[in-house]
């Protein structure tokens, strides 16, 4: 039988040479084509597919003799080579579905220590230990933030930060199903672009169904995931101490089963990840998302937080981790205090743990780089360190796919978000106003003195399509000379139609839109106080605030801010087709989210409701 399968594989090596590829899948069993004679070129594909099945299937069961026999120590760099079945010309089997679709097993020692050592480092503290293996990824249970993570522990915020923003994009710019875009918001947004297909997603977070939340949860660990994993693979790491016992549990018993398992269990070494960690991969999307959703109440436990970053560094494996880093001696949980660092938030943001926020990377000469983002995300990130001129962050952050950011801190990591996608548009008079002056410098002879002369004014108004009524004209070329700061009252109060920058909406390029801040860290909150007979009492859970945003064009004198005409219920720059009436605008209020805020959009002046958010 063995010289009959050897004799099968050569066959097939040879056959495997000639021009004609092979079908995709067998028509009939095997034993029904042996001893057949092939008299014809269908018979010999017919022979060619069985031969090439028959040791693929050979290869497999060696491969899985094998693994019994040895010690299940897989490594993360051998995961991904493990799940493919490879045909005789060296490419992936593509069959019905993936035989091998995961490889389970436990780290090396060696890979076990490096894990260990770089997140943690040699001389971590067991407090810093302890945020990290008591931080679950759960939902709010408040009703006003109940599409938020809750956090307890102060270090992982940055990774369920990221999370977060993940999940919003799902909850809020997806369908119930939550597997298919809005036909509205097909068009991805970015700098100076105007979306024709504007999408404004729900507020009522409270009609949220758990169904709805959970999915949105697989959803964004798979894509991180995938993401970590260059798109092709994705490493799920939760623990043998569970096994099987949980997929097996009924889901009113899956927490107790948890529980009992996690009795005890604390990681203080690679030794401590070696024994207690379980590593699958995956090349298949669909494999994932329905193991991540069995594995769910893993996630939701204490370990949860740390099992998932875990997951994620596996995803990207740690050789190309280090190789990202510009420093790799660092460990990626900063101490003193446990915080995740920006290689750990810009590994979840775009797949790379880079360090730094700029786009691409710097040349410091003599071969040696800094590495940035390489590519546009789908969730950015502002902070307030560029506020205090520590850092510049890059285009491929500020403005990503999807209106929603993680926002960093010097010590915590929270999430900003619009319903609106028009956010991200620039602001349209900006741009003729700047299309206007840069016409209008052109034919400037004065060295910068802000005048031109009447053949360079017909000239601006040929380029700028601005048709000036022959009063307007006339009285700007009643000198001989046009002064940019007469003709720019004129195109102030000439209507667009006309090629002007009148605004109907009274708005004069003021961009007025809603904000929302989510803080997942627990806060008391006087907005959600409960009356008791002693007064109010605080109320301790996470915090969401609704920011209501004014930028003024860049353009507009300060004085013309003092009175401005603001449709009646507008959120936005649309004219609400009602008359308008004049509104003095709330004074500006101040937080560190505004700082923050002013880095995506200069200018900006914020006004909220109740407590100042709060990014600590």
């Amino acid at each position: 039988m063995a010289d009959q399968e050897e004799e099968d594989l050569k066959m097939a090596l040879r056959m495997s040479m000639h021009h004609t590829p092979p079908e995709p899948k067998r028509s009939k069993p095997r034993d029904a084509v042996v001893g057949v004679p092939v008299t014809s070129a269908e018979d010999c594909r017919r022979m060619q597919r069985e031969l090439m099945a028959a040791a693929a299937e050979k290869r497999m069961k060696e491969a899985k003799s094998a693994s019994v026999s040895l010690p299940k120590i897989v490594k993360s760099s051998e995961l991904a080579l493990k799940e493919k079945v490879v045909d005789t010309k060296g490419k992936a089997s593509e069959s019905k579905e993936k035989v091998l679709q995961s490889k389970e097993g436990n780290l090396g020692k060696e890979e076990a220590n490096q894990l260990f050592t770089m997140l943690f480092g040699s001389g971590v503290s067991k407090d810093i230990l302890a945020q990290w293996s008591n931080q679950g990824i759960r939902f709010s249970s408040d009703p006003e933030t109940s599409m938020g993570l809750v956090q307890h522990e102060g270090g992982p915020c940055g990774v369920l930060a990221t999370i977060q923003a993940f999940v919003l994009k799902y909850l809020l710019f997806f369908t119930d199903e939550l597997g298919k875009v809005a036909p509205s918001t097909m068009q991805n947004l970015g700098p100076r672009s105007f979306s024709k297909n504007r999408y404004i997603a729900k507020s009522d977070f409270a009609s949220l169904s758990e169904h709805a939340k959970v999915r949105a949860l697989v959803k964004s660990m798979s894509e991180i995931l995938f993401l970590c994993g260059n798109n092709k693979r994705a490493v799920i790491s939760t623990l043998t101490t569970i096994g099987h016992d949980i997929e097996e549990s009924e889901d009113s018993q899956k927490d107790e089963v948890i529980t009992k398992a996690l009795e005890g269990l604390s990681i203080e070494s690679g030794s401590d990840l070696q024994k207690v960690l379980r590593v699958d991969a995956y090349t298949s999307q669909a494999s994932v998302l329905q193991r991540l959703e069995a594995m769910i109440p893993v996630f939701q436990s204490r370990m949860g937080a740390m099992l998932f970053l875990i997951s994620a560094l596996l995803s990207r494996e740690l050789d190309a981790i280090q190789a990202d880093r510009d420093d790799p001696s660092l460990p990626l949980v900063t101490a003193p205090f446990g915080h995740a660092s920006q290689e750990i938030v810009n590994l979840l943001l775009c797949g790379q743990a880079v360090p730094n926020v700029f786009d691409g990377r710097m040349d410091l000469g003599g071969g040696m780089f800094l590495k940035g983002i390489s590519t546009r995300v789908e969730v950015g990130f502002l902070t307030l360190l560029e506020s205090l001129n520590f850092c510049k962050v890059g285009q491929n952050l500020k403005f990503p796919k999807w209106p929603i950011w993680v926002v960093g801190s010097e010590s915590h990591y929270t999430v900003l978000f619009a319903l609106d996608t028009s956010v991200q548009d620039e602001n349209e008079l900006e741009e003729r106003d700047s299309q206007i002056r840069k016409a209008f410098d052109a034919q400037d002879q004065s060295g910068g003195g802000g005048f031109i002369s009447v053949e360079g004014f017909h000239q601006v108004l040929r380029e700028s399509n601005i048709r000036l009524p022959r009063e307007k004209f006339d009285n700007l070329c009643s000198t001989g000379f046009i002064v940019w700061s007469e003709f720019w009252q004129v195109i102030l109060d000439l209507d667009k139609n006309l090629g002007g920058l009148k605004d109907s909406t009274g708005l004069m390029g003021k961009k007025v839109f809603d904000l929302y801040h989510f803080n997942g860290i627990a806060k008391s909150d006087l907005n959600g106080s409960q009356l008791s007979s002693g007064g109010e009492t605080p109320v301790q859970r996470p915090r969401l605030t609704k920011l209501r945003v004014s930028v003024p064009p860049r353009w507009t004198p300060e004085e013309f801010l003092a009175d401005v005409v603001v449709p009646s219920g507008s959120g936005g720059n649309e004219s609400s087709g009602k008359e308008t009436e004049v509104a003095k605008p709330d004074p500006p209020q101040h937080a560190p989210l505004v700082d923050c805020i002013r880095t995506r959009w200069p200018r900006a002046l914020c006004n909220w409701v109740g407590d100042p958010p709060s990014i600590v």
